[in-house]
């Protein structure tokens, strides 16, 4: 999604008024229960929100200059960096290292690479669609955001074809993007 984002794809950028961001609270603990304890710290009730509207109906929600969390149409998504400041309050799936120069490159995460040695899935079954924190085998922080195309138990079971659709990753346009 954000491979090739640079700052021309940006339309506009507004300030948030209080009673969105108050919404935009209850949105985040709505889809990310564990946040609920970390929601506070993200938006904070004195601080400004800024929304970058882009192409392809994306928004950017940004708070004290860092790109927090992103809406395409109705879904919030995590950015990598929230991701990283916050790693257990998000679904955590692991590639072996033989995916992450694809993963790095922008490719869709086939399910070989999630059930080879050194990968792990979570033993419950989350559903297709579910958006996930990506970490690689031996390496501490996520290098990607993406949804399952396959329940937990189908990419067990078929083993082939796409399991996750890579929505952000480490160094594309997203993650090397700067707020001035």
């Amino acid at each position: 999604m954000f491979k090739k984002f640079t700052r021309e794809d940006i339309h506009t950028q507004t300030n948030v008024k209080s009673s969105v961001q108050r919404a935009l609270k209850n949105k985040l603990v709505e889809e990310y229960p564990n946040l609920e304890t970390a929601v506070d710290d993200l938006v904070p009730k004195k601080g400004t929100v800024v929304v970058y509207r882009c192409e392809d109906k994306i928004q950017l929600y940004v708070v004290n200059k860092q790109v927090l969390f992103y809406q395409q149409f109705d879904e919030l998504l995590p950015s990598l960096k929230m991701v990283h400041e916050y790693p257990s309050c998000f679904p955590r799936v692991q590639v072996d290292r033989g995916a992450i120069k694809f993963i790095l490159s922008g490719a869709n995460i086939m399910c070989p690479g999630l059930t080879s040695p050194g990968a792990k899935l979570p033993d419950e079954n989350w559903p297709e669609g579910t958006t996930v924190a990506v970490y690689a085998e031996g390496k501490e922080n996520a290098l990607a955001i993406g949804k399952l195309l396959m329940s937990i138990d189908d990419i067990k079971k078929v083993n082939k074809g796409m399991g996750i659709e890579l929505i952000h990753s480490l160094a594309d346009g997203l993650w090397e993007f700067e707020v001035e």
